[in-house]
């Protein structure tokens, strides 16, 4: 009955979200072109909608689709603010994929991530995408102290603050040992965790604030080595009631996506304390939570010219700071510290060259270029095509952001080469 009622008001209030759409093979980075994608309402998987295809990079195009009014998502409402539709996925060698539940808000970009198992048998693999967390009803956090105690006898502790390349999600609650366990690359963590917990409707500053809340409280979870000290071979879990909500196979937002591509090493800090802020949050509109973040109030504030700093010391008190991590573990090599392009020459350019001729042999719309350290026409071009292919800024300039991403891509390829 809900699905039917969110397409009675799309169809009286139409608004329009976009849709891309990427496939890869399971066994690691590799694209898969010429799949088959078919898009209907949740809850109608027969009566499609759109038919598209992927290109050389495992991507469709983009394209439009109905979506509730935008004032449902930037204030609290009572309609869902978001329409949902199921993707089904065919390709050629591949086990068929449907994915019902994808999350469509109005003037922004989704982005669905699809990993397809090679064909074994007559398999058929169905995820269906839970309610987010501010529509549907979710365990309120267990209060916890900010600052661990680490000074126990026993107790695991990292030198620094490290970020990881991955972590490991218990997808329910700490004690559930019939969860599984996924291995999931750090920023595709957050990204999922706060497309998951707040709407990508709302404003920049607001996102920024509650993406480093995630960051900060994760990272807290990394150094203090928090669930392996209570004898878990895990990092975090999916549950509200113990961490945040990480929902398998759920779609991002460009514009959350741009934002953790940007922020992903920095963490929350107050003086004199060496560990990442365990900051904690609640919706402010179901649940109160005087101490921490209001989710909904940050939006607020957001709406009222607040900063993320400002929105987060308004909050957590006026000694909280933003830092930055030490290392970056899963990186070849370190961003140089300032923005590589036309004119730039020597190592640094050499060693980005270099991963991006290995990224083309995966992606081959990215051209090849020559490995002489000198960054000229033919290197931006490869730079803006690598950004047109994951949704970055087309600058041709590498800046902090694609230098990190084309670390991430040329680490996962290279990967898949190995287990060749």
């Amino acid at each position: 009955m809900q699905n039917f009622r969110v397409k009675a008001m799309q169809s009286d209030l139409p608004d329009y979200g976009k849709l891309q759409i990427h496939i890869t093979s399971a066994r690691g980075a590799q694209p898969i072109p010429g799949a088959k994608v078919a898009i209907s309402y949740t809850g109608e998987p027969d009566q499609t909608m759109e038919e598209l295809t992927t290109n050389s990079s495992g991507q469709t195009d983009e394209v439009e689709l109905a979506a509730p009014p935008l004032e449902y998502s930037v204030e609290p409402s009572e309609p869902q603010p978001y329409s949902e539709y199921t993707l089904s996925v065919t390709a050629p060698g591949y086990e068929p994929v449907e994915i019902a539940g994808t999350e469509i808000l109005p003037e922004v970009t989704a982005i669905q991530e699809i990993r397809m198992q090679p064909r074994q048998g007559e398999e058929y693999e169905r995820y269906v995408i839970g309610a987010h967390t501010l529509f549907g009803n979710y365990p309120p956090k267990i209060a916890e102290a900010e600052i661990k105690p680490v000074g126990e006898s026993g107790e695991i502790v990292l030198s620094r603050v490290v970020v990881p390349e991955y972590v490991i999600v218990h997808d329910g609650a700490p004690s559930d040992s019939s969860a599984s366990d996924y291995w999931v690359r750090y920023r595709d963590y957050i990204k999922n965790v706060a497309c998951s917990e707040i709407y990508a409707t709302w404003t920049d500053a607001a996102i920024r604030a509650n993406v480093l809340a995630i960051m900060s409280f994760t990272l807290n979870r990394v150094y203090t080595e928090w669930y392996r000290n209570k004898g878990y071979d895990f990092t975090i879990t999916s549950s509200t009631a113990f961490d945040h909500k990480w929902i398998h196979n759920r779609n991002i937002f460009e514009n959350i996506s741009l934002i953790v591509d940007e922020l992903f090493a920095d963490y929350l800090s107050r003086p004199n304390v060496k560990q990442p802020i365990l900051t904690q949050y609640c919706d402010g509109k179901r649940v109160s939570c005087p101490r921490w973040m209001s989710q909904w109030g940050s939006q607020s504030l957001g709406e009222q010219g607040y900063t993320a700093i400002e929105i987060l010391r308004n909050y957590y008190g006026e000694s909280m700071y933003i830092n930055t991590a030490e290392e970056i573990s899963g990186v070849p090599y370190s961003w140089p510290g300032y923005e590589l392009k036309n004119g730039a020459s020597g190592q640094k350019v050499l060693q980005l060259q270099e991963q991006l001729n290995r990224i083309a042999r995966n992606y081959p719309a990215i051209p090849i270029i020559s490995e002489d350290g000198i960054y000229g026409p033919a290197t931006a071009e490869s730079v803006r095509t690598f950004q047109s292919i994951f949704g970055l800024p087309q600058t041709g300039v590498v800046d902090y952001r694609t230098w990190y991403k084309i670390s991430e891509i040329y680490v996962g390829v290279s990967r898949i080469a190995e287990l060749n």
